[in-house]
Formats: structure tokens, sequence, C-alpha cells
């Protein structure tokens, strides 16, 4: 089996990291690691999978995971073509006589010292795995008290971004739909607008002009 990683853009919606980890699960494989959070757009978030399968399993799981509602894009990422980071948080022992020691591993390996005790020291560090198990092979003979490690993060090199072109776009009604005022029609030619509470207006007819050489009848006279 090789290790492969998986980035997946997923909905932001309660149950969605269940789904996933229990489909992945269901297939009888291990996950090495898993680090899920938001991204540039809160509406969507990022899960980082770090799995050991062949490439014909990989293949179904990814197919499976597609056909779920609330994943939008699935992508493996090339450990060569991408920066990859994890963050461990260890305690140390450090007495008077260690402590100088202990001290100059965390710079060799460029950690940080975040909590000092009497008797122990704990240290910050941050890299890919090859440099946390590196350093943890140093701090070993000191004694480990503690240790608590996240899951890998991992992204592309260069400027291209998997979220390009992968968001589904969202219908947006016309103006008067949202309004919820009524549709306006467009009104035949030579039909007027109608009058704000009376009858609807009704198409008008132009009046026939007299021929040439006759007079205009003149208004009957009653009376």
């Amino acid at each position: 089996m090789s290790k492969h990683t998986l980035s997946i853009l997923v909905e932001n919606k309660h149950g969605v990291l269940a789904r996933v980890a229990a489909l992945i699960s269901r297939r009888g494989f291990n996950i090495d690691s898993l680090a899920v959070g938001p991204t540039e757009h809160p509406e969507i978030s990022r899960m980082t999978i770090a799995v050991s399968v062949d490439e014909q399993p990989l293949e179904q799981i990814t197919k499976q995971l597609n056909k779920l509602v609330n994943v939008i894009k699935i992508v493996e990422l090339e450990p060569t073509q991408t920066v990859q980071r994890e963050l461990v948080l260890v305690k140390v022992k450090a007495d008077t006589l260690t402590r100088g020691q202990v001290l100059e591993t965390v710079q060799l390996f460029r950690a940080k010292v975040v909590d000092v005790a009497p008797d122990a020291i704990t240290i910050e560090a941050t890299g890919n795995p090859d440099k946390l198990e590196a350093m943890m092979r140093v701090l070993e003979p000191f004694g480990v008290r503690e240790l608590v490690q996240s899951g890998m993060v991992a992204i592309g090199r260069g400027g291209r971004s998997i979220s390009d072109r992968s968001l589904r776009p969202v219908p947006v009604p016309p103006p008067h739909v949202a309004s919820g005022a009524p549709a306006l029609q467009a009104r035949p030619a030579g039909q007027s607008a109608p009058t704000p509470g009376g009858p609807a207006a009704t198409q008008s007819h132009p009046v026939p002009a007299p021929p040439p050489g006759t007079r205009p009848a003149a208004p009957a006279r009653h009376g």
C-alpha cells in the first residue's frame, strides 16, 4: 500500500465529516491523518485526508465520495507539487542538567518553547512529517512526557487553487421575484397605460380625415 493525500472541498454543514469518514472506513481503510477547517469561502470547508491504499481502491473511494451531495470537489495532492505541514506539541523532561541540550534541539529544528516548568519544557514545532519525526528521535532520549500532533494540511504550489471553477453557482431570482412585486409585461404598440383605479386601457382608433373639397357636416340642432 502507498500513502495518498486527498484534498476535499465540502459544504460547511453538520454531519458532512462523519459521512466522509464513514464511507472510507466502510471500505476497510484506515485514515492516517485528517484535518478539516474553513476556506476563503465561509460556506465551504476543506478536508485534508491521508490514507494508505492501493491505486485501484483509491479510485473507487473517490468515485463514491463524489456521489455524496455535500462533496464539491476531490483532488489528490502529489507530495512533490504541494506544501505539507503538521503541528506538534511535545512536553519533554528538562532538569538543570539537560535543559541546555533541549533548548539547543529546539533551535536546531526551528521550533519554539511555549511553556516552561521546573522539570519540563513544552515545545511547539511545525513542519513536514520527516522534520517532525527527526526532531522526535532527538528528543526521545531526554524523556517525552506528553505528545499532541495535528493532522496534516497541504496546499498546492503555484498560483492555482483547487476552488477555481469548482464552486456551484447560486441562482439569483429576478428583482420583481425577490421583492414580491408583480412582473411588468410589455404593452403592444398603440395601447396606452391603464389609469390607476380605472378600467383597463383600450386601444385607440384614429378618426379618418374628410375627402378633399367637402365640408364637414354641421352638428345637428335640436328644438
